[in-house]
């Protein structure tokens, strides 16, 4: 997709809406903000998103798509970096060499964004985050919307903590290495768990896949068998139905012989939960595109913005999810 062409006097025009933008200290995008549908220019964002790893991702990819669609006045050019960082920034300096309106980006690891940002910045190109987080200076993007990951793992470890009053052995399946929700859903549940019966005796990296997390899960029971496990904790639902499978597989009932708590609430986790294999999900909602859209129209109309924008989360045991399947929207 071609970026539309404007008129010099446009451009001079964005430009002062540019200087007046204010929430990230770097000049505004090369595109002013239309009337989402009603015939001005579209503005034209590129979206880095992660891959399409879990059924998670695939919500949060159709939100996205839905909400910077040309009825709503956007020209979208999307990306799925298959988890590979190093292409995912590499999709950000395509966007950046497209003179791209504003970009967006669901960064797969924390790390390493510090240089490629500067680019954008430099070429007066602002970005919003999306769901995960960057270590980067807070000065090198404009705003970010997504979840308390932290607050998810914590939710987690406080139900653990209070459900399981005697000694209790558990695994960790872990979201892929160096990600914001990995690490932050793992010192929220530390946390909460900290000083009581639950021992954490291994925790390992399924990436957040339903493969990797059956792979690993196989890998805890040939160790230490049903018996030495008494609970999974899973950073995300598709992780969690992995290890149902290996659970089944190995004879054992999953949500009694081993119980599972999960992050996410997609409705095939919801459904396991329902149907006694899970028997905690604490929400992670994947419906972030309006919001996201709202946001880049505001900073390229020089608004002031919000550095954080976070989304609420609900929590789920087996009747609340029974009650909330029939309108799930995903």
């Amino acid at each position: 997709m071609k970026k539309t062409i404007i008129t010099g006097l446009a451009v001079a025009a964005v430009g002062m809406l540019a200087l007046t933008a204010c929430s990230s200290g770097a000049e505004g995008g090369s595109g002013a903000a239309s009337d989402g549908g009603s015939g001005g220019d579209l503005i034209t964002v590129g979206f880095a998103q992660t891959g399409s790893e879990s059924g998670w991702r695939s919500a949060n990819t159709e939100s996205m798509k839905t909400a910077f669609s040309t009825d709503n006045g956007f020209d979208l050019i999307f990306n799925a970096a298959d988890n590979d960082a190093a292409a995912q920034i590499a999709a950000v300096r395509s966007f950046i060499n497209q003179g791209v309106d504003a970009i967006v980006i669901a960064p797969i690891v924390e790390d390493g964004w510090d240089d490629v940002l500067q680019e954008a910045a430099d070429a007066g190109i602002p970005v919003i985050l999306e769901d995960r987080t960057v270590s980067a200076s807070e000065d090198l993007y404009s705003t970010w919307v997504g979840l308390d990951f932290q607050l998810e793992g914590q939710k987690a470890g406080e139900w653990a903590a209070e459900t399981f009053t005697g000694p209790t052995n558990m695994v960790v399946l872990e979201g892929t290495t160096g990600s914001a929700p990995a690490n932050d859903r793992a010192t929220g549940f530390d946390e909460a768990i900290a000083g009581s019966s639950i021992t954490k005796i291994d925790s390992q990296t399924g990436d957040f896949t339903r493969d990797g997390g059956k792979t690993v899960m196989e890998g805890f029971l040939q160790k230490y068998g049903v018996d030495g496990i008494d609970l999974v904790y899973a950073h995300n639902d598709d992780m969690a139905l992995g290890a149902i499978e290996a659970i089944e597989a190995a004879g054992a009932v999953p949500g009694e012989d081993i119980k599972i708590i999960s992050i996410d609430a997609v409705h095939d986790g919801m459904q396991a939960l329902a149907d006694g294999k899970i028997n905690y999900i604490v929400e992670c909602n994947p419906l972030l595109g309006d919001k996201a859209a709202a946001l880049v129209k505001a900073v390229l109309n020089g608004e002031s913005v919000d550095k954080r924008t976070i989304v609420e989360d609900q929590a789920f045991d087996q009747d609340a999810a029974i009650a909330a399947l029939p309108d799930r929207k995903y």
